[in-house]
């Protein structure tokens, strides 16, 4: 049915250009839009109950609004006149139709992607409705998976229809009350950093315009609709992956997930052997100033100078924090296997801590 809100704001508009005094009514006999009085329910339904298409009671016109020959609604109008009041009616009754067919289209269409991305439907039916919906089966498509925490995600929907809309191709839709699915339609030739510009542009406009902070995931670019369930997943493994291991980032492609995929992957008891492998039962504690040492670290590939220069520290104390962790693992950061030894340890046990967090094993 059509939102209430559509219904008033049109029959406003309608009864502003005609003079007329108009109504909608449910197949109950209750108002759901008005401009006028209201008519009694119990001559709504038995208007409902005869087989006339219309009915004038005293200078009221009463017209049902069909749909594949069944009411959907009843509009009634009081005008200045007989013939204009019937005039009007036919005209409200007609425009009711199209929104009706329209917003029925665009709910059905929403309930298509819903259903796409979840793997819901069977193949033969997917081909089927959306020739039915009139949307192209070949053509490159990309899911964004946008994190609002909840709360504000009206406002940023209704943000992102208005710059992603259905005459490009695009649709916009949810799954859940944390999360907007934008399904992105890509031209012909594109590259990583058009889709990287597409994120950003998101969490810069949602930021700008809602004030909101939201994280943005994206998977690989499909080329029919049947595979936009895959490119969904992979923005949802992304979303998840970078919450655990790129916590900073605003923005994480499926595609550069790195490491952090595979060791999503991978089991807790896997993850508690090499824990304890590597550090032998005692887990280094480490301070903000050192983890964000070995970032720049490991960001300059291993390049002492280098990160010493853009840490504003002298390189003798970078070489002590590095050698005070030497000294507690037995690991040489100066050394590529140590380093990475190191690198995929801190991954493992962030994630371990994550699992923790969620309630133990998955």
């Amino acid at each position: 049915m059509i939102n209430n809100q559509i219904l008033q704001s049109s029959i406003e508009e309608w009864s502003a250009i005609s003079k007329a005094k108009l109504g909608v009514y449910d197949l109950q006999g209750n108002p759901l839009a008005l401009t006028g009085d209201a008519i009694p329910a119990s001559t709504i339904c038995s208007f409902l109950e005869s087989e006339a298409a219309s009915q004038v009671i005293g200078e009221c016109h009463l017209m049902k609004v069909l749909e594949d020959e069944e009411p959907i609604y009843v509009l009634s109008a009081l005008g200045s006149g007989e013939d204009d009041t019937y005039t009007i009616a036919k005209m409200a009754v007609s425009s009711l139709r199209v929104i009706s067919k329209a917003y029925k289209e665009r709910v059905d269409k929403d309930n298509f992607y819903q259903n796409l991305i979840l793997d819901n439907m069977l193949l033969v039916d997917v081909y089927n409705r959306a020739r039915k919906l009139r949307i192209e089966n070949v053509q490159n498509r990309l899911v964004f998976l946008i994190e609002t925490n909840g709360g504000e995600d009206n406002i940023a929907r209704d943000l992102l229809k208005g710059m992603y809309t259905p005459q490009s191709g695009d649709a916009v839709t949810s799954v859940d009350e944390n999360t907007i699915i934008l399904i992105k339609s890509m031209r012909e030739k594109y590259t990583a950093e058009d889709t990287d510009a597409i994120a950003n542009t998101i969490v810069s406009t949602l930021n700008t315009e809602a004030m909101l902070r939201v994280k943005v995931a994206y998977g690989s670019v499909v080329g029919e609709l049947k595979d936009v369930s895959k490119s969904f997943k992979e923005a949802k493994v992304a979303l998840e992956v970078g919450k655990i291991f790129y916590a900073h980032r605003s923005v994480i492609s499926y595609a550069t997930l790195g490491i952090g995929r595979l060791i999503y992957q991978l089991p807790q008891s896997l993850c508690e052997i090499f824990i304890d492998e590597t550090f032998g039962g005692d887990v280094p504690d480490l301070d903000e100033e050192t983890l964000s040492t070995l970032d720049k670290f490991f960001e300059n590939n291993l390049n002492v100078s280098e990160t010493a220069r853009q840490l504003f520290v002298h390189r003798n104390t970078l070489m002590y924090r590095i050698e005070k962790i030497q000294k507690s693992t037995g690991l040489d950061l100066r050394s590529f296997d140590d380093a990475l030894t190191f690198k995929i340890a801190l991954m493992v046990q962030s994630y371990l801590e994550y699992l923790e967090s969620q309630g133990g094993n998955y």
